[in-house]
């Protein structure tokens, strides 16, 4: 992806909780490999009018957007047109295609290469949903794989392994109305669990095989990278969320009050100690504090302590249903805001029988110590995306109202120009 003119690109995280959105500059880095980013402005503002990542009421989705864009600006002293935009709505869902062809001439050309990626396109037409990203994952030269650039090799027959995402189209429409009524433009969509590997995610991790865990407030993704590309992506629909609207049913408080004691109280692991530290918690409706509940640390993270437990397990058998366990190994890397939570790590590791860290934005410059946090990782990979070299997902056409994906064999077309 093409920054713009002014080397300003913005990436525009639309979540559950918060929407966040990264203004940066490219600039060149004379003792580095080549340019890199450099954030300028910053913006967030509570999330109004989306559940689990989907619009559900345009108004307020689109207040919540502009709030946070104008944020960022005032901060940068930019404006910007066209946003990186991440994306959890339309059930997103990995695709691995594989396609074979016999190679004419002793020696594979690029027109062999092209061939090969068209064998596998014939396969993506009758896929449902739209093509979000077309990650080419290797090659193979007379079944001998793991070749990155099969061109000038020789062999008799050529293989690639493709993975496509697919999303559905109504939801990733509804998005991109909204986004345009900001008057924004879409310059790319990236899912949300692709950028945030791409954020927190070292290169020896990706290389090994590791999964990026996005714990955030509506959704936890998931993403499996290996080879240095990702491999598979999927998601669990709860997020921190649920954790305080649990909190909130059985301590019948309101759920400020449960945000916040679930920040300063809370815990994912119950230990002897928690039965003797008291937690004065407001009853719903009343402010008065000799009406508060008086409850022990234990009673509280005897609430969150399962639903975690829930969504690592759901984690752990969505993992066990993809086949990849052994190629992501036993690295796992949590992020999102939900990870904060004391004790999440540790949980983690215990369920998926995992070394678990936790993980933020890395390699943004810039970037100021308030915005460093694992809430910040998927805006920070839509950036990092950007840079990432040629583009991955189709092409967004300026619809009215919308940019929505053009058809499927035009945007694959565009990917083959642009990766080869």
């Amino acid at each position: 992806m093409q920054p713009a003119r002014n080397g300003i690109i913005a990436g525009l995280d639309i979540g559950s909780s918060q929407v966040s959105c990264f203004i940066a500059r490219i600039e060149s880095d004379r003792a580095g490999p080549g340019p890199r980013p450099r954030i300028l402005g910053v913006g967030h503002h509570e999330s109004r009018g989306v559940k689990s990542g989907a619009i559900v009421n345009m108004a307020e989705a689109e207040r919540s957007i502009r709030a946070a864009v104008e944020m960022a600006e005032r901060m940068a002293r930019e404006t910007v047109r066209k946003v990186i935009v991440n994306l959890s709505c339309g059930q997103p869902s990995s695709h691995m295609i594989n396609a074979e062809i016999t190679v004419p001439t002793p020696e594979v050309r690029e027109q062999d290469v092209k061939k090969v990626l068209r064998q596998g396109q014939g396969q993506v037409i009758d896929l449902e949903g739209e093509i979000i990203h077309a990650i080419p994952i290797g090659y193979s030269l007379d079944g001998h794989k793991g070749i990155s650039d099969p061109r000038g090799m020789f062999g008799d027959r050529l293989g690639a392994a493709l993975h496509f995402v697919t999303a559905a189209a109504g939801p990733i429409r509804n998005l991109a109305l909204c986004i345009e009524r900001c008057h924004l433009e879409v310059a790319a969509l990236v899912t949300s669990p692709y950028a945030s590997g791409l954020a927190c995610l070292l290169e020896d991790e990706t290389e090994l095989g590791v999964t990026c865990i996005d714990m955030g407030g509506g959704l936890t993704t998931i993403s499996v990278f290996a080879g240095g590309n990702m491999m598979h992506l999927d998601f669990v629909p709860i997020g921190g969320i649920h954790v305080t609207n649990d909190i909130a049913l059985g301590l019948s408080t309101s759920h400020t009050t449960a945000e916040r004691v679930k920040a300063l109280y809370g815990s994912a692991t119950v230990t002897p100690s928690d039965e003797r530290e008291m937690i004065d918690v407001p009853r719903l409706g009343e402010e008065d504090r000799e009406t508060a509940n008086h409850v022990s640390r234990s009673v509280l993270n005897g609430i969150i302590q399962p639903r975690i437990e829930e969504t690592m397990e759901l984690v752990r058998e969505r993992l066990a249903a993809s086949g990849l366990q052994e190629i992501a190994g036993r690295r796992v890397v949590l992020t999102g805001g939900a990870s904060q939570l004391a004790g999440v790590r540790e949980l983690t590791a215990e369920i998926l029988n995992s070394q678990t860290r936790l993980g933020r934005p890395i390699r943004l410059r810039g970037l100021p110590d308030a915005s460093q946090g694992p809430e910040y990782s998927t805006v920070a990979g839509l950036i990092g995306f950007a840079m990432s070299g040629p583009m991955e997902t189709g092409d967004l056409t300026g619809i009215t109202g919308s940019a929505i994906p053009a058809g499927r064999v035009a945007r694959i077309g565009q990917w083959l120009r642009e990766n080869f």
